[in-house]
């Protein structure tokens, strides 16, 4: 199995060889594709799934510093903590495998926490905005987190 994400498409493909098992919409970076830390961009290249966190959590888990908080988003919650980057339900953690492109200095994907996760059900799907990671409905990640495993490869380009 393998991942290609597009970010002009805004989509996931997650493959068994050649053959398509799902498509999803999602959500890349608001300020488009990059590597640089603390650019909020989403990074190209080959990475692999590094961890899988919050298998068995429910629906609407919210994480910060990916330790689930106990909270269950609600929009009401996100009155109280306007500023906060929504991450819910599923996190699949990347790490950059190209030295130079997405691995080592300040264009490491892992250390600048680049995941695939869930998001509250009023973000759109099918248009940029996250601050780099890749966002996806809960269902959707939550589908997506069981059928994947720890290295499986992710190809994240512009087209």
């Amino acid at each position: 199995m393998h991942i290609k994400i597009s970010i002009s498409k805004q989509t996931l493909i997650l493959y068994n060889d050649k053959n398509i098992i799902k498509n999803y919409f999602v959500s890349t970076a608001k300020k488009g594709a990059g590597e640089i830390i603390d650019s909020e961009c989403t990074p190209r290249g080959e990475h692999i799934i590094a961890e899988k966190i919050g298998g068995g959590v429910k629906k609407n888990s919210v994480f910060v510093g990916r330790v689930e908080t106990g909270e269950l988003y609600k929009p009401e919650l996100r009155k109280s903590f306007p500023d906060r980057d929504w991450i819910l339900t599923r996190i699949l953690w990347l790490n950059g495998v190209e030295d130079g492109r997405n691995k080592g200095k300040d264009i490491d994907s892992y250390s600048r926490y680049i995941y695939i996760h869930g998001s509250p059900s009023d973000i759109e799907m099918g248009k940029p905005g996250s601050k780099g990671c890749i966002r996806m409905h809960n269902d959707d990640v939550v589908e997506l987190f069981d059928l994947v495993k720890v290295g499986t490869r992710v190809l994240i380009s512009e087209n």
